[in-house]
């Protein structure tokens, strides 16, 4: 199945007004609510977290990123503003996260496991270093399979639970699309594909990337709960799992990948002021 260059987003606003729709019959939280639903569950870092996927842009089209120096960290920075993602995803959630939701979300990373995976997640999310912490994460999963245990089927399970739809993939493609489109139309990069033709072309690809997405998270899964037990992990699952929670990732996931999209589509036309137009 292929999209077109608007889809992801037009997909992405039908499933927050459906959720919207079932959030005014049970009532939508108040920002207050949602400020402390964000730092309880750690999701104010995952949306910080989001300015570390600008390093790779340059690399998607082809440009030696050393070649911008001090204007490409002052341009991240205006464009990946925390405060502005911030305020999108309270301005959405308000919307759209029912109280029964946030209630059984907050309830969970309140406790004290809850508190020490946000802990943990949030260290993640703020560790910069990615190839180091996939490293790393790579040597836990081997000792893992080597010794015979059976906590990689539950970081596996763990994965497919936050990502219960699948999406990921396909939100990340059409990410690369719309931001090296937006590229093309501002004159960055001399763009010879379309956007069909684009998608089309990851369509090929998709599953090595979609194996390499697996990898990876396992990867990163293992090296974030390394200090957990096996009854920790287990029991984190098993909430992940609930249907309410399975809503707020939904609903979380289509939210982040909404806003990185949007300002990497800003990215690529402030660009433009860093350097000239260069074909790839």
């Amino acid at each position: 199945m292929t999209y077109h260059l608007r889809q992801f987003t037009i997909s992405v606003i039908i499933l927050l007004l459906s959720l919207g729709a079932m959030t005014m019959q049970s009532h939508a939280a108040s920002r207050d609510q949602i400020e402390a639903f964000l730092t309880t569950t750690g999701f104010d870092v995952a949306l910080e977290s989001i300015a570390h996927a600008s390093a790779s842009a340059p690399q998607m089209l082809g440009i030696d990123p050393d070649g911008f120096g001090s204007d490409w960290t002052r341009l991240t920075e205006e464009v990946f503003d925390t405060e502005l993602m911030y305020d999108t995803a309270v301005s959405i959630l308000e919307q759209t996260l029912s109280d029964e939701a946030l209630d059984h979300a907050v309830t969970f990373y309140a406790s004290a496991l809850g508190q020490r995976l946000v802990v943990a997640e949030n260290a993640a999310h703020s560790d910069e270093d990615d190839d180091a912490k996939q490293l790393a994460g790579q040597e836990i999963v081997s000792e893992l399979i080597k010794n015979g245990s059976s906590r990689v089927e539950s970081l596996k399970r763990m994965n497919r639970a936050v990502d219960a739809s699948g999406t990921s993939l396909r939100a990340l493609q059409e990410i690369q699309v719309r931001f090296l489109m937006a590229a093309s139309a501002s004159g960055i990069i001399d763009l010879q594909l379309n956007g069909d033709e684009l998608r089309e072309m990851m369509r090929r690809n998709e599953g090595d990337m979609r194996r390499s997405l697996q990898l990876s998270a396992l990867a990163g899964a293992a090296y974030t709960y390394q200090e957990f037990s096996d009854d920790d992990v287990d029991a984190y699952v098993e909430a992940l799992e609930q249907p309410l929670m399975q809503e707020v990732y939904e609903l979380l996931n289509a939210i982040q990948y909404e806003i990185m999209a949007m300002r990497f589509e800003v990215l690529a036309a402030r660009m433009a002021e860093l350097r000239p137009a260069q074909d790839i």
